[in-house]
């Protein structure tokens, strides 16, 4: 997300080197840049004209500190401002009310309305210990009352049964009295969606929310929808009391604008954002680590604490005192690994939240670890026999053949995996003595990648 972005601004706040400090003159061009970059974003033009005037105003002003190179100081205050138009602080959910904490979705159909309900469900249960009962209210569309219920049962929510002759708001009065009587902390209601704004969808909407009373009535939005997206959110923030705004399909948006623009126009704000298919893949949003992501600056803060949820401490610490001991990293220490790191999305979501230097070929670095190639090589793994994992210098040209099969792969790749598995048994073993407490402390999932020897 933002790639496209975040190359412009930066080659904007380039052009501003050799300059002495920043004026009117020597900004005109570099804003005009910025105008460009926003729009080719899909940044809504009342957006991005309210952006630029700001920018302007703070560059011309007395606020740029003088140790700062122009350049320095347009990206300080395009990093401000992003702040401040994303939303300034992040807003959690508000549970200070007595339960069920009834929480509403709205959107249009196609946003992953309903995969979003099961991803905030587990985030739920998972990170605030909550016990969560799901209901949909989608009376046009059977196919999303059956969906919920199997989603339910895969992130461990209740779920009131509903069905497709039933009246919405009949279907949410009776969740609410089933939530109450099951002790449901939370109860998350999943309305229906279509593939535009249409009098028939609010005038339901409306009915859904007056019987639910919802704390919180989230709108869902498809990062990837453009200018519609940004209309559709004015069209809802209108008809609904709306609290919040859930981005999906973050990761698959090179542009951004949406995220830019919804939280402008209108005025709720961004509470998550869904960077993957995976159910835990939806993450809280943060407008300053955002910023800082759109600016190339990395989301350090965001990384740490992925890994502290899906790192297993257990199996780092086990490694670390077996290769102290001597005892050789084998295919099933690798293995093991790479699952932790697809656990947080592959290579290529940790390098997005990453510092990565404009000299650096992201692309490359993210093709190299992408999720994909990572299944590819667990895969490889998993069609050995545990003595082949443990002794890989066994595995001659029969086996390779054998396990090169089973993994649906080429042989070609199983000499790759075995060739990077060497180097990084290698490389284990120099830093076995006193320094692999330390690689472990700063390696995800407690090594390196394959991929980059």
């Amino acid at each position: 997300m933002f790639e496209n972005l975040s190359g412009r601004l930066s080659d904007a706040a380039r052009n501003l080197s050799g300059r002495g400090r920043l004026t009117e003159a020597n900004i005109k061009d570099t804003l005009r840049q910025v105008r460009l970059a926003l729009l080719e974003a899909d940044v809504a033009l009342p957006v991005v004209k309210t952006f630029i005037d700001r920018i302007r105003e703070r560059a011309l002003g007395a606020e740029v500190g003088k140790s700062l190179t122009p350049g320095q100081a347009l990206i300080k205050i395009i990093n401000a401002e992003l702040v401040r138009i994303l939303g300034s602080e992040s807003v959690p959910l508000n549970f200070k009310t007595q339960p069920p904490v009834v929480i509403m979705l709205a959107g249009l159909q196609g946003a992953g309305k309903t995969t979003t309900v099961a991803k905030l469900a587990k985030r739920l249960i998972e990170h605030d210990k909550k016990k969560v009962m799901l209901v949909s209210v989608d009376v046009h569309r059977p196919a999303a009352i059956l969906q919920l219920k199997t989603l339910a049962v895969e992130v461990g929510a209740l779920h009131t049964v509903s069905s497709a002759d039933e009246e919405p708001v009949h279907i949410v009065k009776r969740a609410l009295n089933e939530a109450a009587l099951s002790h449901a902390d939370v109860l998350i209601v999943d309305t229906a969606g279509r593939l535009h704004v249409d009098e028939e969808l609010m005038q339901e909407a409306k009915a859904v929310h007056a019987e639910a009373k919802p704390h919180e009535t989230l709108f869902v939005v498809d990062s990837m929808a453009g200018q519609d997206a940004v209309n559709a959110a004015i069209a809802f923030d209108q008809a609904l009391p709306l609290t919040g705004i859930i981005l999906t399909k973050a990761d698959g948006d090179a542009k951004g604008g949406v995220a830019l623009s919804v939280r402008e126009v209108t005025g709720q704000p961004i509470r998550f954002m869904g960077v993957g298919e995976k159910l835990d893949a939806l993450e809280a949003f943060h407008p300053d680590r955002m910023a800082s992501r759109i600016l190339g600056m990395g989301d350090v803060l965001t990384l740490v604490e992925e890994i502290e949820q899906k790192v297993s401490k257990d199996k780092t610490e086990k490694l670390a005192r077996k290769l102290k001991k001597g005892r050789g990293f084998d295919l099933t220490d690798l293995r093991d690994q790479l699952l932790q790191m697809m656990s947080m999305g592959g290579l290529a979501s940790m390098l997005e939240k990453l510092p990565i230097p404009g000299n650096v070929n992201s692309a490359a670095l993210k093709d190299a670890g992408n999720e994909k190639k990572i299944a590819r090589q667990i895969a490889i793994i998993n069609s050995m026999t545990p003595g082949e994992r443990q002794y890989p210098k066994i595995i001659n040209g029969s086996r390779k053949r054998r396990i090169a099969v089973g993994a649906g792969q080429n042989i070609q790749d199983v000499n790759r995996l075995l060739k990077q598995h060497l180097q990084m048994e290698r490389m284990m073993k120099k830093m076995s003595k006193g320094g692999v407490q330390k690689m472990m402390r700063g390696m995800p999932g407690g090594g390196m990648p394959p991929g980059f020897s």
